[in-house]
């Protein structure tokens, strides 16, 4: 069986990052990729690193009349525009969403967070958040996944098993850093060169997209309403994403505690590294890759320290869009992803 693939928004950075993963991948072919400003444009004619490789035509975005032609579309779109897509395709073909409209299941924090008033509810009730360890069961069967943002990846899949356990308190601090790629491919003040070249600083303190979408997440596994400080920084590297999560542990609970359950969660899932004792995940150990690194460290009296890693493109994006579509079609959930990391 080969998978026929479709991606919407193919010279974004995550539409670029799934080309050059599928480029790999044994089990599917890319039927069609569409461009809103290149259609027309052939991919190695836009990006000359694509000379004497695979190349296609960029098509315009008449999703309508592609999505029947694929068993799967990929869409990596600005937010607030899928939302107005899947409703008309749904109904042709599968669709794995990367941007944010299907992630956040209350209406009410996806308007205020978004300043959008959401066109398609009963696609967001329909809609799997596409962690894999996490949803594996429904995203077997989903017709619609919503993939999670990067921060949110770094942080969800450390918490959600001590969570679900009822080995931490409810009040989380999540200190996140980031390459600038996460911030997508349209430039902006902040984002451009002179600003980030040689600084790091944080932006968007308490009010950044993506905690709405963790504390949905983190509040569901601890069956209460966390209590959660989200602060974002930016790093001047092109990609990957490093988590410090400051969290208190419930009486009683010890480090050997949370290394046996984070063993029973992650021994048997390929894509999550859990470092032993004093060893902590660093940005270079994934950068390229799809794995999610995670480590900790107890500080007395009950302070739990946390430190994740992963690539913001791969993992936090297209890898785990990639990982979602073998699930959805019983593949081997590491066909075609990359395992070697860009070092140095």
């Amino acid at each position: 069986m080969v998978i026929r693939v479709g991606i919407v928004g193919g010279t974004g950075y995550t539409g670029l990052e799934l080309l050059r993963i599928l480029e790999k991948h044994p089990g599917t072919r890319v039927e069609w990729v569409t461009s809103e400003h290149y259609a027309g444009t052939m991919r190695d004619e836009y990006c000359p690193a694509w000379n004497k490789r695979e190349s296609v035509c960029f098509e315009a975005q008449d999703l309508e009349g592609l999505a029947s032609r694929v068993d799967v579309v990929f869409l990596a779109l600005p937010h607030g525009v899928s939302m107005e897509w899947v409703p008309k395709i749904l109904d042709r073909t599968r669709v794995i969403d990367l941007g944010a409209d299907f992630r956040i299941k209350n209406s009410v924090v996806y308007q205020a967070c978004y300043g959008l008033e959401h066109l398609s509810p009963l696609c967001v009730k329909e809609a799997v958040y596409g962690i894999p360890e996490v949803y594996r069961f429904q995203i077997r069967n989903a017709r619609l996944i919503a993939n999670p943002g990067c921060y949110p990846t770094s942080i969800l899949i450390p918490l959600i098993p001590l969570l679900k356990e009822n080995l931490i308190e409810s009040r989380i601090i999540a200190d996140s850093k980031s390459g600038v790629s996460g911030a997508g491919k349209m430039a902006t003040e902040n984002t451009h060169f002179c600003e980030v070249d040689g600084n790091f600083k944080t932006y968007n303190l308490g009010k950044h997209r993506h905690q709405p979408e963790i504390r949905e997440q983190l509040s569901f596994f601890s069956k209460n309403s966390v209590d959660l400080i989200f602060t974002p920084h930016l790093l001047p590297l092109k990609r990957g994403i490093l988590s410090t999560i400051y969290v208190d542990l419930q009486e009683g609970v010890r480090e050997i505690d949370l290394r046996e359950v984070w063993k029973s969660y992650y021994d048997p899932e390929p894509w999550v590294r859990v470092f032993p004792p004093n060893r902590f995940p660093e940005i270079k150990w994934v950068t390229g890759s799809n794995f999610v690194d995670i480590g900790l460290a107890v500080l007395e009296p009950r302070h739990l320290v946390i430190v994740s890693a992963l690539d913001n493109l791969t993992r936090g994006a297209s890898g785990q869009a990639i990982q979602n579509m073998n699930i959805m079609f019983g593949l081997d959930e590491r066909l075609g992803l990359p395992v070697s990391v860009l070092y140095p």
